[in-house]
């Protein structure tokens, strides 16, 4: 395993001051930086375009609030999504309502709280949708989610082209399209497009698209056939971010000129013939707005070895690795007086489980450390805590800190959540 870059001594900037007021384990999110993102990404994206956050990164209020107000539309995929896009401030009316596999109760909740934006994956899906909205008398629109035949080379993690909970296979639609061209209550309106996920390159991105937008030229010929009207092309995103590592936010300054020629010249009439295309971004917009605080509990020698236990382990951070998802984690040292140490002894670095599973490191380059000295891991605002396997052996939960880089005088903002567990009967049962 190589050795990690030397992490900046103040993670996302923070005055050591501001770092030894906050308890640790912690995740910091710094609100700045998640406006710098949200720029950045818009700016890389074509005029007229509209841009959804994925709240499955990062479901905090105070970074919920953030991208709201600075024009992102919010895509959830279950209730506890939707309930957390509303105490923020979006409107019903604004939220994509994604994922496989819904519930009708969880349907049912969202229409009535005015949702009226899906994502289906099968006919079964629509029908399900169809007979909900007209036991609200409503009428609600989906999109049609596509599981292309072909998946595109360079995904950081593939959605199509493969066997998936996710959406329709391209040959599936075309040999049957009435099944999936609407209900009466339930109108086709887009198709769903999302092929990769953590795309660090540009070129990677752009052929990703082109991909989506040919399959979806053909379907929508198709679908047309069978009375559907097909305005929105959300073409998802897969916009990479460096994860737990030292890194900054990807430039994709290359992808708008491109992107936009793309889109010129396979939807030449889109905006004025109430065509909209539309992205979907969690990791890009949050991830480097993120740092995990957490304290060494003790520092010994095994066999040879370094051997430091943390605050924090697979409970905290990285559960997904057990899922190969994610790679191991090389936690940075920072130490809140500012002191800085050769990051030069090999260390095996573990969290507090009673498990020889919770391991972040086995060979991560560190300074000699000591018990009380403080760890940051940069760059997980994205799929931190909320991909942790929080309820594993009952380890408390770390506290969430909000920083605003933009006002740096105003003290961070603490909350924890807790883990609570109640005894009762489930429905039915005395």
């Amino acid at each position: 395993m190589s050795a990690p870059a030397e992490s900046p001594a103040r993670p996302l900037g923070l005055d050591p001051a501001v770092l030894a007021g906050i308890p640790t384990p912690a995740y910091v999110y710094d609100l700045a930086e998640v406006r710098r993102n949200h720029s950045a990404l818009r700016a890389a994206l074509p005029d007229g375009s509209g841009l959804y956050y994925s709240l499955k990164a990062n479901a905090h209020p105070a970074l919920l609030r953030t991208l709201r107000a600075e024009g992102a539309a919010p895509e959830v995929c279950s209730s506890g999504e939707l309930a957390a896009a509303l105490a923020a401030g979006w409107p019903a009316a604004e939220v994509l309502y994604t994922g496989p596999g819904k519930r009708d109760a969880e349907i049912d909740a969202a229409v009535r709280a005015g949702v009226r934006h899906f994502s289906v994956d099968s006919p079964h899906a629509i029908e399900q949708l169809d007979r909900i909205a007209a036991g609200h008398g409503v009428r609600a629109e989906y999109l049609l989610r596509i599981n292309d035949d072909q998946p595109v080379p360079g995904q950081g993690l593939a959605m199509t082209g493969v066997a998936s909970q996710f959406g329709a296979d391209t040959r599936w639609v075309l040999a049957e399209p009435a099944r999936f061209a609407g209900r009466p209550h339930a109108e086709l309106t887009g198709l769903h497009l999302y092929m990769g996920t953590n795309l660090a390159q540009p070129e990677a991105l752009l052929g990703q698209f082109a991909r989506s937008l040919d399959t979806a030229k053909i379907l929508r010929a198709e679908l047309a056939r069978h009375g559907a009207r097909i305005r929105v092309l959300d073409l998802g995103g897969g916009f990479g971010a460096p994860f737990a590592t030292a890194g900054e936010r990807i430039d994709l300054t290359a992808l708008r000129p491109e992107l936009t020629e793309l889109l010129d010249r396979e939807l030449p009439g889109r905006g004025s013939d109430g065509t909209r295309v539309v992205f979907e971004s969690g990791r890009y917009l949050v991830g480097t707005a993120g740092v995990l605080l957490t304290s060494v509990l003790d520092v010994k020698r095994s066999h040879g070895k370094d051997v430091v236990t943390l605050e924090s382990g697979i409970n905290h951070l990285g559960g997904m690795p057990g899922l190969r998802r994610l790679p191991p984690l090389n936690p940075h040292l920072v130490a809140a007086s500012g002191e800085e140490r050769p990051a030069d002894v090999e260390t095996l670095v573990t969290g507090p489980l009673c498990t020889p599973l919770d391991t972040w490191s086995r060979a991560a380059k560190l300074p000699p450390l000591r018990p009380g000295d403080v760890l940051a891991v940069p760059n997980v605002g994205a799929y931190g805590l909320s991909a942790s396997l929080v309820a594993f052996l009952g380890h408390p939960l770390p506290a969430e800190a909000v920083v605003d880089g933009d006002a740096p005088g105003r003290a961070p903002e603490l909350t924890r959540l807790h883990l609570t567990r109640t005894v009762e009967p489930a429905s039915g049962v005395k």
